[in-house]
C-alpha cells in the first residue's frame, strides 16, 4: 500500500507536529471555555445569592423598624410618630421591590406578599384617626407572623446560597470529569498520531539506511526503492543510479579478469607442458641440477595456473549465477583426488597431509566440491612452514557433515576474521613461497559453500597455532558414514 506524502520531508514533519498538537490545542480551548463558563456562572450565582441575602436581611430589618414605630404609636398614642412609620414604610416598599426583582421561589413570593399585606392592614389601622388602641392592637400583633415570614425568607435565601454552592460544586465535578474523559480520549489519539507519523517518517529513512548498507556491503542485486517525500525519493533515485554504476564497474572488472586470465592461460599451459617434458627427459637425460630447475619451473607454473583458475572461478561466480550439477558425491574420494593433485606442492614444501575422513555422501556438485577442498588445502600449503603437517578431517554430526582443514601456519588474526572471506582481501600473515596469492580463493569457497546450503567458519583452537577452517554441509538422504 502506497502512502501519499507531502512534497518535502520538512513539510511532512510540519504536518506531523500540527496533527499531533491539534487535539491538544482543541482540548485546551475546550477546557478554557468550560472554565470560563464555570467562572461566569459562579460569579453570577454568588452575586445573586449575595443580593438575595442582603435584600432579605434589609427587608427583615425594615419590617422590625415598622413594627417598632407601630407599637410606639399604639402605646404612646402620639400621632406625630406616624411620619416616621411612613418613612420606614417607604423604605420597606423599596426593599420589597428590590427583592422581587431577584430570582426566588414561589414560597418566598407568597411570604413577601403576605408581609406586604400585613403591613398594609397595619398602616390602614394606624391611619384611621377614629381607631381605638383596642382595635389597633390585634392588627399590630400580625407583625409577629410577618416577622416569622421574614425569617423564613432569610432562611430560604441561605438555602438558596447553599443550593448554588452545591450546584457550582456539581458543575465543577462535571467539568472535571469532562476534562478527564477528554484526556483519556486524546491520549490514545495523540499516541496513535505520534506512532503513525513516526512510522511514516522512519519508513523512508529506514529504506535509505537499508539501501546504503546493501551498497556498502556489495549487495547490488536489489533495486533501491524509497517511498516518501519527493526529496527523499530523489535521494533514493541517486542511490539507485549509484547502484547501477557500481554494477557496471563490477561487470567491467569481471570482464577484465576473464580476459586477462584467458590471455595468460594459453602461454602458461605451454610453459607447464614444456617443463613436464623436460622433467620426463623427453629431450634427453638431465643432470641433477637441470632436473631441480625443471621441477622448480613446473611447480611455479602449476602455482600460476592455480591463481589463474581462481580468477576464472571468481569471475564466473560474480558475473553470472552458476548452476550446480547436484549428484551424490563421496567426500573421501574428493579428498583423495585433491591430495593427489597437491602431491607435488606438498613435496616441494616438505609438508605432510594427514587425512581422517569418513566415507560419507553429500548431494553436491562434484567439481565445485573439489574446488572447495582444493582451495582450502592450497591455502593451508601457502601458510604452513616447511616440514609441518596439514590435517583434513571429515565427520558426520547428525544430518550434516563437517569438513575441517587445519594448518600449522601463523593462523588468522582476530581483526582479519570478519573480512577473510571477502574477495581480494589478504590478511596480515604473509604466505611463504615465491608467488603472492590473489585473495579470492576463500571468497570462491564461501560462494560455493553457500550455494550448497552450507556454511564456512573460522574455528578457535585455544593453545594451538595455525588456522582451522570448517565447512559444514547437509548430508545426502541416506548418506551417512560407511
Amino acid at each position: 500500500m502506497r502512502f501519499y506524502y507531502p512534497r518535502s520531508f520538512f513539510k511532512l514533519l510540519a504536518v506531523g507536529f500540527a496533527l499531533v498538537a491539534l487535539p491538544l490545542i482543541v482540548a485546551l480551548v475546550n477546557n478554557a471555555i468550560s472554565v470560563d463558563r464555570l467562572a461566569n456562572r459562579s460569579q453570577r450565582a454568588v452575586y445573586q445569592a449575595a443580593q438575595a441575602t442582603q435584600a432579605s436581611r434589609r427587608l427583615a430589618e425594615l419590617l422590625t423598624a415598622v413594627e417598632r414605630n407601630a407599637r410606639q404609636i399604639m402605646i404612646l398614642g402620639d400621632r406625630s410618630l406616624l411620619d416616621a412609620y411612613v418613612a420606614n414604610r417607604g423604605q420597606l416598599a423599596k426593599a420589597a421591590a428590590q427583592f422581587a426583582r431577584l430570582p426566588f421561589d414561589s414560597e418566598q413570593k407568597k411570604d413577601l406578599e403576605e408581609i406586604l399585606r400585613i403591613e398594609q392592614s397595619v398602616y390602614q389601622a394606624l391611619s384611621d384617626p377614629a381607631a381605638k388602641p383596642a382595635q389597633v392592637a390585634p392588627v399590630i400583633e400580625q407583625f409577629v407572623a410577618a416577622s416569622e415570614r421574614a425569617q423564613a425568607i432569610i432562611a430560604r435565601s441561605n438555602r438558596l446560597i447553599d443550593r448554588e454552592v452545591e450546584s457550582m460544586r456539581e458543575t465543577a465535578d462535571k467539568a472535571q470529569r469532562i476534562v478527564l474523559w477528554q484526556l483519556l480520549a486524546l491520549v490514545p489519539v495523540a499516541v496513535f498520531l505520534v506512532v503513525g507519523f513516526t512510522i511514516l517518517i522512519a519508513r523512508p529513512i529506514r529504506e535509505l539506511d537499508s539501501a546504503i548498507r546493501r551498497l556498502g556491503s556489495g549487495q547490488l542485486a536489489g533495486e533501491v526503492a524509497v517511498s516518501g517525500p519527493e526529496d527523499l525519493e530523489y535521494l533514493g533515485g541517486r542511490l539507485e543510479w549509484m547502484r547501477r554504476e557500481l554494477i557496471d564497474l563490477e561487470q567491467q572488472k569481471n570482464r577484465f579478469l576473464r580476459q586477462v586470465s584467458h590471455e595468460l592461460k594459453t602461454p602458461l599451459t605451454a610453459l607447464r607442458e614444456g617443463a613436464e617434458l623436460l622433467t620426463d627427459e623427453v629431450v634427453g637425460k638431465l643432470t641433477p641440477e637441470q632436473r631441480e630447475i625443471a621441477e622448480i619451473v613446473r611447480h611455479n607454473s602449476m602455482e600460476l595456473q592455480k591463481l589463474i583458475e581462481d580468477l576464472l572461478n571468481y569471475g564466473a561466480v560474480q558475473f553470472q549465477k552458476f548452476s550446480l550439477e547436484v549428484r551424490p558425491v563421496r567426500i573421501r574420494e574428493v579428498i583423495e583426488r585433491v591430495a593427489e593433485d597437491q602431491k607435488l606442492a606438498l613435496k616441494v614444501r616438505n609438508l605432510r597431509l594427514d587425512v581422517d575422513a569418513v566415507d560419507a555422501t553429500v548431494a553436491a556438485d562434484a567439481e565445485k566440491m573439489r574446488v572447495i577442498i582444493d582451495n582450502l588445502v592450497s591455502n593451508a600449503i601457502k601458510f604452513s612452514p616447511p616440514g609441518a603437517a596439514i590435517g583434513i578431517a571429515a565427520a558426520v554430526n547428525g544430518e550434516r557433515i563437517s569438513l575441517d582443514v587445519i594448518d600449522s601456519g601463523p593462523g588468522i588474526a582476530a581483526e582479519d576474521r570478519p573480512r577473510i572471506f571477502e574477495p581480494f582481501y589478504q590478511g596480515q600473515a604473509a604466505a611463504s613461497g615465491p608467488l603472492e596469492g590473489t585473495g579470492i580463493g576463500l571468497s570462491v569457497v564461501r560462494e560455493y559453500v553457500v550455494a550448497h546450503h552450507g556454511e564456512i567458519t573460522v574455528v578457535d583452537d585455544p593453545g594451538r597455532a595455525g588456522a582451522h577452517l570448517r565447512v559444514t554441509l547437509p548430508l545426502a538422504h541416506g548418506g551417512g558414514s560407511q
